[in-house]
């Protein structure tokens, strides 16, 4: 249980800084008491630190060994990598106007739930059930507090239908990329944990 501190420490640092941004009168004081281009540069180093901390603690805990919860059946990977490519595909949506990103109203945070629920289909070690599970918490949140703000969501752009076709192949071809050729190389974990 060790092994989990730097990874928790990290998943505090960017979630809480992510939080914070969702709370519009902290938010706002900060702007006010730092300035707006200060307090961007504040959010972005803290965002930094806390997913260089994640990676850290993530690292330490694998090489600490992975602390069992459940063990996932075999398709359940196949799911998760089903799940991986439209995550993909509404990330480059997001920015690109055009229907996908005005139907997925915030396809950031839509692309965040399918990668971690991805990623909790597909690992059953209390490492990733955290990391994955706290990013999924995060974006469900995130969703929910930006309807209740009425929060600006995108409406579709007439004649942006190029766009839709630029994110899906930018999405697709990047999702694979990562998949087959960076994930092993910078998580150290193929697809398929092998």
């Amino acid at each position: 249980m060790a092994s989990l501190g730097a990874l928790i420490i990290g998943l505090l640092i960017f979630l809480g800084g992510h939080l914070v941004s969702r709370m519009a009168g902290l938010r706002q004081s900060l702007v006010e008491r730092f300035g707006p281009n200060m307090y961007r540069s504040l959010y972005s180093l803290v965002a930094v630190m806390g997913v260089a901390m994640i990676a850290h603690g993530f690292g330490v805990y694998r090489a600490a060994g992975y602390i069992p919860v459940w063990d996932p059946p075999r398709f359940l990977s196949h799911l998760a990598v089903l799940l991986i490519i439209p995550a993909f595909i509404l990330l480059a949506a997001t920015y690109l106007p055009g229907l996908i990103k005005a139907k997925a109203k915030h396809p950031m945070l839509a692309a965040v739930k399918l990668w971690a629920t991805g990623h909790l289909l597909a690992n059953g070690d209390l490492g990733s059930i955290l990391l994955f599970g706290s990013f999924l918490a995060w974006a469900v949140y995130a969703r929910i507090a930006l309807k209740r703000a009425g929060a600006a969501t995108y409406p579709a752009p007439s004649g942006m239908v190029r766009n839709d076709w630029i994110a899906i192949g930018v999405g697709t071809a990047a999702a694979l990329v990562f998949m087959f050729a960076l994930h092993r190389k910078l998580i150290g974990v193929g697809i398929f944990g092998v």
